[in-house]
């Protein structure tokens, strides 16, 4: 099968290479996915985990990618819950080969249903911007109605989801970026923009929750603005500087099928919408994996029609 695979480290996401890959196993509980349409995190060649499996093992060549959207084709032993030709979506796990390839083995335990109403080019893009954000927002951040959140990054594929899922859970959200940046962010929902790179971030004033994808200074700034018993949440990591009477939360995010299922619940519904920013077949995807100009949203691959 065709995949997209990288060996070394050091050259990062420029060592991308389409090859030719044996087609996987389904081992225990796992199901063999034909992927239709798949994403990846351009941060993913900096992760551990794509160079080695949970052994510290190296496992070069790696697969890339982890958002999915297929169709099962084959069960592996003892595995319950799915069935052969159904559609699914979901993230693969970290340390295993990815989903930037035709067929991929996964835990059925990571994947959801897939109504048929939603394209898979949709549903590759939803699994980590959409559970990332909700999980962020109501797990960690325990978000309620009439809080504000301010939300880094909010043009971007997860800082939409935060803006969206925050504003429908009556919140208010102050979305932040570049200047070019507003306008998107207002039309995914933002009640207010702030633009970090002109504008003072302290005039923001107090807020309850703060979503982070950015880290280092914004971070720091941002847990000043924090109300007593309020929340930082971050995917960067923490910083020196944290809320003075507030919380921190440093979190890695889990496919969950149930949160799968409210979210793309939420896109039949019209109510969600994800970020897309490019789509690409798999003979093309070293190069819009590697793109020439910034993007603010989702590059999906598509692997099968």
């Amino acid at each position: 099968m065709k995949a997209i695979v990288v060996t070394d480290e050091a050259a990062g996401a420029a060592g991308m290479t389409l090859e030719d890959r044996p087609e996987p196993k389904p081992a225990i509980n796992d199901v063999l996915v034909r992927v239709h349409a798949a994403a990846y995190v351009p941060t993913e060649v900096g992760w551990p985990s794509t160079w080695v499996d949970r052994a510290g093992r190296d496992r070069r060549p790696a697969i890339l990618g982890h958002d999915l959207a297929g169709v099962v084709t084959a069960l592996g032993y003892g595995t319950t819950g799915l069935t052969v030709g159904q559609r699914v979506f979901g993230i693969t796990d970290w340390h295993r080969d990815g989903t930037l390839a035709e067929y991929v083995a996964v835990e059925s335990r990571n994947l959801a249903p897939l109504p048929g109403s939603v394209d898979f080019t949709v549903g590759a893009s939803l699994p980590i911007s959409g559970l990332t954000a909700w999980q962020g927002l109501f797990q960690h951040g325990r978000l309620e109605a009439g809080q504000t959140v301010l939300a880094h990054g909010a043009a971007g594929a997860v800082g939409t989801m935060v803006t969206q899922l925050a504003r429908e859970a009556g919140a208010y959200v102050i979305g932040t970026g570049r200047a070019a940046d507003r306008g998107k962010a207002l039309d995914f929902g933002a009640h207010e923009f702030v633009d970090l790179e002109n504008d003072d971030l302290a005039d923001v004033g107090a807020v309850d929750l703060v979503f982070d994808v950015i880290g280092g200074t914004i971070q720091e700034a941002s847990a000043r603005l924090i109300r007593p018993g309020g929340t930082l949440v971050t995917v960067t990591g923490l910083g020196d500087v944290r809320p003075v009477d507030g919380r921190s939360v440093d979190f890695v995010v889990e496919s969950v099928p149930s949160q799968l299922t409210e979210l793309v619940q939420r896109v039949r519904d019209g109510r969600l919408r994800t970020n897309i920013d490019a789509v690409a077949p798999l003979e093309d995807a070293v190069a819009a994996l590697n793109p020439t100009q910034r993007r603010n949203g989702k590059t999906v691959i598509s692997v099968h029609s």
